[in-house]
């Protein structure tokens, strides 16, 4: 069950890493009322015709997931976006790759929470079949703005393979760092009045 951002953004990107990618690249932009965000890979792509089926909630290919009999990433995905009045898009192309963007209103009482953004990138750049990922979060708001920028393969080059539990514990504190800093510019999104006037009905 999908409850929080980060669900999707592991759901999503480890779909990448099952498309034989060879790159993943994650950006995550954050405003203080929206958080767009653009997964991109060189996968293997998928055709109009898969496109369409891997939105339906009672679709799976049976191939990545053998055990699977449904796929849900996607189709949640889309409709969570929906409920809030974010947006969601899907391309793809066979043999070039996928790109998946998408955006909550966070002011919007349906918006689900961040999660935990520190534990999902350490299990994403550690992940066994990532090969290079790419992950740019930015926060940018009236107090300011800050961005960083974590790329596995240069991780490795300066920690070492992301296999141990000293390098993940390392990893971990180095990316809790720098949330921390980007954090220092996030401001509460204001609800909208819609929203506003149903919390006050209840």
């Amino acid at each position: 069950m999908h409850i929080c951002i980060d669900d999707y953004l592991l759901d999503i990107v480890q779909n990448s890493f099952e498309a034989a990618s060879t790159r993943v690249e994650l950006v995550l932009d954050e405003t203080e009322s929206k958080l767009k965000c653009l997964i991109r890979d060189n996968g293997k792509g998928m055709d109009a015709g898969v496109q369409k089926r891997v939105l339906d909630p009672f679709y799976s290919d049976g191939v990545k997931h053998t055990k699977r009999k449904v796929g849900l990433g996607l189709p949640f995905l889309s409709q969570a976006c929906e409920a809030c009045q974010g947006t969601f898009a899907l391309h793809s192309e066979v043999g070039v790759g996928t790109t998946v963007e998408f955006s909550f209103n966070l002011g919007h009482l349906d918006a689900p929470p961040m999660g935990n953004l520190v534990s999902t990138f350490v299990a994403l750049l550690s992940h066994p079949l990532a090969k290079e990922l790419v992950i740019r979060r930015t926060v940018s708001t009236r107090k300011g703005t800050s961005t960083y920028t974590l790329s596995k393969e240069e991780l490795e080059e300066v920690l070492g393979s992301l296999s141990t539990s000293g390098v993940l514990n390392l990893l971990r504190e180095y990316i809790h760092s720098q949330e921390e800093e980007v954090m220092t510019y996030h401001v509460e999104p204001k609800m909208q009045s819609e929203t506003r006037r149903t919390q006050q009905e209840m």
